[in-house]
């Protein structure tokens, strides 16, 4: 079997303020509290979730 990259994100930033929509998208990355650091599948759809809202989260190497 072939192994899928992995992305690691970090939710830093709340979405207290922020439209309904971003809040939806931290949710659907599975970020469930603040400085949290989740591992994804690197494909268009998570990285799309991810330039939805480059201002909450980053990128960790």
């Amino acid at each position: 079997m072939t192994e899928s990259k992995k992305i690691r994100i970090e939710y830093y930033r709340s979405a207290i303020s922020t439209p309904f929509k971003h809040k939806r998208v931290v949710t659907g990355l599975g970020f469930t509290r603040l400085n949290q650091i989740v591992e994804r599948v690197d494909n268009e759809s998570v990285r799309g979730m991810v330039k939805t809202i480059p201002h909450l989260v980053r990128i960790i190497d």
